[in-house]
C-alpha cells in the first residue's frame, strides 16, 4: 500500500487497478489528483505488481476485496470524503466489494469495469477451465489481451516493464467469472451510492454493453454515465485523458461539495 498526499487536500481518492496492471501505471492520474486537492491511497493487488507471492493468481477473489477494505481504512484517516476508483477488473473488485462489505464511501467511479468481455473463451474452453479449475489451478496461460490504449507511449512503456502480468492462472479465470456473473444477478443490491461510469466506445477487451446493462439495472438515485466515442479500454491513458480526467474531478468535486466538506 502507498499513499500520495496533496498540500490542500478536500478528499482521498482509493484507486484499484485492473488486471496485469499496477500502481506504476497510474503514475499521471495520481500526479493530477494530488495536483488539484486529493490524497490518494493504493496498491497493488494480490498477484499483481512488484512482488507478486502468486504471479497472476488468486485462491479467491475475496483476497481482493479484503485488499481494499485494508486501502479503506488507512484512507479513512484523514478524516475526509473517501471516493473508491477502479479501472477494468478493479471496476469489478469495487463492485464486489460494495455488494459483500458496502464500505461508508462517498461515491465511486467505474472506468470500464469488468462486467463482460468483448472475446469470451468458447464454451468449450469455459468448460476445460471449470475442470483444470479443480485440477490445476495455480496452471497459468496467457491473457492475449487486445490493446488497451491508442497511447503508444504507454504501449512502449509497458513492453519494458517486467511487473506487468501477462500469465494468469485457471483459478484466477474462473473467479472473475464467478464475480461477473455476481454482479450481474445482484446488480439491484449495489448500495446507494453516487456513481459515475467512465466507458470506452471502441473498448476492445471490456463488453461495453454489459456494462450499460448492468449501469439501467442499478436502481440508486445518483449515477451517471458516460461513453467516449472513440476511446479504447484504458480511458485515464487515452490521448483525450485530460478531458476524461475534467469529467471524473468534476464529478468529485460535486461531491465534495455536497457533503459539505469542501475547503473555506
Amino acid at each position: 500500500m502507498k499513499v500520495w498526499e496533496s498540500s490542500e487536500a478536500k478528499a482521498v481518492f482509493v484507486i484499484v487497478h485492473g488486471a496485469n496492471e499496477y500502481h506504476a501505471r497510474y503514475e499521471w492520474l495520481i500526479n493530477k489528483l494530488t495536483d488539484t486537492g486529493f490524497h490518494v491511497v493504493m496498491g497493488d493487488l494480490p498477484g499483481q505488481g512488484e512482488s507478486p507471492k502468486h504471479k497472476g493468481h488468486i485462491d479467491s477473489f475475496s483476497q481482493y476485496i479484503t485488499a481494499i477494505e485494508q486501502w479503506f481504512e488507512r484512507a479513512k484517516h484523514y478524516e475526509l470524503p473517501v471516493f473508491l476508483l477502479g479501472h477494468s477488473m478493479g471496476g469489478l473488485v469495487v463492485i464486489q466489494t460494495m455488494l459483500k462489505r458496502n464500505l461508508q464511501v462517498d461515491a465511486i467511479i467505474l472506468s470500464s469495469p469488468c462486467l463482460g468481455l468483448v472475446k469470451p473463451p468458447s464454451k468449450m474452453k469455459h468448460f476445460g477451465a471449470s475442470l483444470l479449475n479443480k485440477v490445476t489451478p495455480t496452471l497459468r496461460l496467457p491473457t492475449d489481451l487486445a490493446p488497451g490504449t491508442r497511447c503508444q507511449e504507454m504501449i512502449k512503456r509497458d513492453e519494458s516493464d517486467p511487473h506487468i502480468v501477462k500469465k494468469v492462472s485457471v483459478r484466477w479465470y474462473y473467479e472473475l467469472s464467478k464475480a461477473i456473473e455476481d454482479s450481474h444477478k445482484k446488480v439491484k443490491k449495489f448500495p446507494n451510492v453516487p456513481l459515475l461510469i467512465l466507458q470506452g466506445g471502441e473498448d476492445l477487451i471490456v463488453a461495453k454493453e454489459a456494462v450499460a446493462q448492468w449501469f439501467n439495472q442499478l436502481t440508486i438515485d445518483d449515477k451517471y454515465y458516460k461513453e467516449w466515442p472513440s476511446l479504447y479500454h484504458e480511458v485515464f491513458n487515452e490521448p483525450e485523458k485530460e478531458r476524461v480526467f475534467h469529467v471524473a474531478k468534476s464529478f468529485a468535486d460535486m461531491h465534495v461539495n455536497l457533503n459539505g466538506n469542501q475547503l473555506p
